[in-house]
């Protein structure tokens, strides 16, 4: 029987050959015995001014407060103004309960106007969504990538946005080769016309490390000429083909002015730049693609190499050189099979996009994966900290399932699985510097895949906005509100008071407790049928 291992955001650790784990990979500030749980221990985050920052939580759709929609599996999330009325709204993919949910803003933040704009089959298994004006009105439409089947346009019906029916169109090219994980909107050419990236999967759920890359997907530039409504208008330009895509990532990675893509095989652990090198003579968009070769930027053994599928990463530039780096959750290797590292860090630029990239550490939150990515001033002394989700549910040593149930608090979970947390890294300033890491909740169940950041109640500082899975009714969209106090306060404060069961920071000796229950079935999938 072939050794399989989830096609997500983690990789089997055993079939890296990491049947154990040195110090290296044990999380930062833990001990053996934690009295109060992560939401209850006092903050040490703070402001440059003494503050101390501590977050509440705030809900924004769920079945107990949107009149009983189920929507479960929270995944992808982006922000727009959606209606033009002026005002940012939400619009949020649920890959469990097949729903793309628009949350609308009435201008306060305890007051959203909450509507479904797609669910069922044409929405199975969304896992990200993308905002983009497609036929140029002047309002922002909807495209999805469905993680169990195709792309998905919904148009936007304008000033009827929040009331009126979205039109729909499943592009035909994107029929009948299974998953779509990615979807972004971009102008890669430069025309000024709106265009999309996107990472067609393939094979939905897992891939066998023994196939390896065999099944080649995609990492392509859509374009639309044309009525979006009418599927011969849709136009695929495939960018890279190797491997299974992991992202299609657009940013002007080099600075010279357009966009280019960073993608990533999933399996192989390889982060490939697309250099965008400009249009040729027949508009014909010219490209070259890069493997991104990851050196260490510290003292390290022989043989060592740095891994990372970029499932989710972000950019920033952290050494304020001028360039931009790339943050994504790193895995190290070397000769010697008694080292083996994982956790965040930062991919230092070199001179040119061929030169090697320097990795420095940041900071891990295991057993909890670091898996949701997002860079934003959180404590607004002017540089880039990094917010971090996990997953509960998962086994990171098997790159499996745990087995553990979604709909209630499993009795085999304990402060040593890997769970669903939410923590930042606090950027010191200096790349010479550790990043202190404040952990904000640790629950039972939690995906956590997904953030935006703004200023969201106007009181000066960043809020943060994500979606919620693997969690059952507590699944859904909220809000966390920074707050600042003259002394410690409990570092989260939740919006429910009865939730799944709050943990402590793991214990030192984690490893030794972690259940190495396995299974290679999603648990939202245990009675589909073939």
């Amino acid at each position: 029987m072939s050794k399989k291992v989830l096609n997500r955001a983690f990789l089997s650790l055993t079939a890296m050959g990491l049947s154990a784990f040195t110090s290296g990979l044990s999380p930062a500030n833990v001990w053996a015995d934690a009295p109060m749980t992560v939401a209850e221990t006092p903050t040490s985050a703070r402001t440059e001014s003494g503050e101390f920052i501590s977050w509440r939580e705030h809900r924004i759709d769920d079945e107990d407060i949107n009149g009983g929609v189920p929507i479960r599996g929270g995944d992808g999330i982006a922000i727009g103004d959606i209606d033009g009325d002026g005002l940012e709204d939400l619009v949020t993919a649920h890959e469990d309960s097949n729903h793309i949910r628009v949350a609308f803003s009435n201008g306060r933040t305890d007051e959203w106007t909450l509507g479904t704009i797609a669910e069922g089959k044409s929405a199975r298994a969304v896992e990200d969504i993308a905002l983009i004006d497609l036929n140029a009105d002047g309002y922002l439409d909807v495209v999805a990538a469905c993680e169990d089947a195709h792309l998905l346009y919904l148009q936007n019906p304008g000033e009827q946005a929040r009331t009126g029916k979205w039109s729909a169109l499943i592009p035909e090219f994107s029929k009948g080769r299974g998953s779509w994980l990615r979807v972004f909107a971009t102008d890669i050419d430069g025309d000024g016309r709106a265009e999309l990236t996107a990472a067609n999967k393939g094979t939905a759920d897992v891939v066998r490390l023994d196939a390896g890359d065999a099944d080649n997907g995609a990492t392509s530039l859509i374009r639309v000429v044309g009525n979006p409504l009418d599927s011969a208008n849709w136009r695929e330009t495939v960018l890279y083909q190797q491997g299974v895509p992991n992202t299609a990532l657009p940013v002007d990675i080099d600075g010279d002015g357009d966009m280019d893509v960073i993608a990533a095989k999933r399996v192989r652990q390889q982060i490939v730049i697309i250099e965008n090198q400009g249009v040729g003579a027949h508009g014909e968009v010219r490209t070259q693609a890069i493997p991104v070769q990851i050196l260490p930027g510290f003292d390290a053994p022989a043989g060592w190499r740095g891994l990372s599928n970029a499932f989710h990463a972000d950019t920033a530039d952290i050494n304020n050189d001028g360039r931009l780096d790339i943050l994504v959750n790193v895995l190290e290797l070397a000769d010697n099979p008694s080292f083996r590292h994982a956790g965040l860090g930062w991919l230092m630029q070199g001179q040119s996009l061929d030169a090697p990239w320097v990795f420095h550490r940041i900071g891990n939150t295991l057993p909890d994966w670091v898996i949701g990515i997002h860079v934003t001033d959180i404590d607004g002394d002017g540089d880039q900290d990094v917010v971090t989700g996990g997953y509960s549910g998962i086994n990171i040593i098997e790159g499996a399932y745990s087995g553990a149930s979604r709909d209630f608090d499993d009795p085999s979970v304990t402060a040593s699985s890997s769970v669903g947390r939410i923590a930042w890294f606090e950027n010191p300033g200096n790349v010479s510097e550790i990043w202190l890491r404040h952990d904000v909740s640790r629950r039972t169940r939690g995906m956590f895949d997904m953030y935006v950041s703004r200023d969201l109640d106007g009181d000066g500082d960043i809020d943060l906005i994500s979606t919620r899975g693997n969690s059952g009714e507590y699944d859904g969209v909220f809000w966390l509100e920074q707050v600042r106090t003259k002394a410690p306060a409990p570092s989260f404060t939740p919006a429910r008071s009865v939730e799944s069961r709050a943990l402590s920071l793991p214990p030192a000796n984690w490893l030794e407790l972690y259940d190495r229950t396995t299974s290679f079935i999603a648990p939202n999938k245990v009675n589909d049928k073939p």
